[in-house]
């Protein structure tokens, strides 16, 4: 019964950690690499969030893990945090926050044709039409003058699609790895691991040497605080919690959100600019996560 009552304001704070403060991260992000060096302000992040969530989860069940599993929880921590995050991050710089979160909403796609590629799930009827508006609107989203006469934004581009790539694959991969019993004991090291690579990236590319610690404003580090506290442990651990008590269609219903609220906060809060293509673009490719998404419900 107590759990009960628990879960009557649990689980709409965190559909609202995982819906708003998810699509809040790319802003946070944003704002962070115009002063600090992407690979070693995303290390950062994830190596301090990673021990606090590995700490907390450590009270209540002990750390246990074997040699198989850490080289799993490496080679997962890799993709996720070192490649994929690393190269949002990167990418951040010079593509537009809402713009990105509105490529990575395309996600479902990626996954899907990766599905078909590596095991051999033939997608359905809705999942082909979702994967055809969603090519159509990304070809509009990217085939926009401002963007395409861009070298930097094309780069960045790419980054986010490799970055895509890493996490369609590790998404598909992990369903049947090895991995350690606890989900967080699992994340918070994936996420120490990741974060290491990461640092070591930064290290190897000067950032670390070359960086003037002192041109660090109020608002980096403010960003750097929320993406740990809010964008890692909180929503991470609501995101977790909410796959255990509600459908996994309400959950991925966060996907059609979070483009939203980021092209929102780039427009009002970093002046980005959102033209009538953007629009309609974005409106097509939302369209097709819908529908590829409602296959994967349907399937389950």
């Amino acid at each position: 019964m107590t759990e009960n009552k628990r879960d009557i304001w649990l689980i709409p704070l965190c559909i609202f950690i995982v819906y708003i403060v998810w699509g809040t991260t790319y802003l946070a992000n944003a704002w962070g690499v115009k002063v600090i060096p992407p690979f070693l302000f995303a290390a950062v992040r994830f190596i301090i969030a990673g021990s606090v969530l590995l700490l907390i989860s450590s009270f209540f069940k002990p750390i246990k893990i074997s040699w198989n599993q850490f080289k799993n929880l490496a080679f997962a921590g890799l993709l996720l945090f070192g490649i994929g995050n690393g190269l949002v991050t990167w990418a951040l710089q010079y593509v537009d926050s809402g713009i990105t979160a509105l490529v990575i909403s395309l996600e479902p796609l990626v996954v899907a044709l990766m599905l078909w590629y590596l095991k051999k799930q033939k997608p359905q009827i809705n999942t082909w039409l979702g994967i055809a508006l969603g090519i159509f609107g990304m070809a509009l989203l990217v085939g926009q003058p401002r963007f395409v006469s861009s070298w930097e934004w094309m780069i960045g581009f790419s980054f986010i699609f490799i970055a895509m790539l890493a996490w369609g694959y590790i998404s598909i991969w992990i369903s049947t790895a090895d991995l350690p019993e606890s989900v967080f004991q699992s994340a918070s090291i994936q996420m120490i691991l990741g974060g290491l690579m990461l640092l070591a990236s930064s290290f190897g590319m000067q950032e670390v040497q070359n960086f003037d610690w002192s041109t660090i404003t109020s608002r980096a580090i403010g960003s750097w605080i929320y993406l740990m506290i809010f964008g890692s442990i909180l929503a991470f651990s609501a995101f977790n919690y909410l796959l255990l008590k509600v459908s996994p269609t309400r959950v991925v219903a966060s996907s059609y959100v979070h483009p939203v609220i980021a092209m929102a906060l780039g427009f009002f809060l970093n002046h980005e600019k959102i033209t009538t293509q953007s629009i309609l673009a974005a409106g097509i490719l939302l369209i097709g996560v819908v529908l590829i998404n409602r296959d994967k419900s349907q399937a389950h």
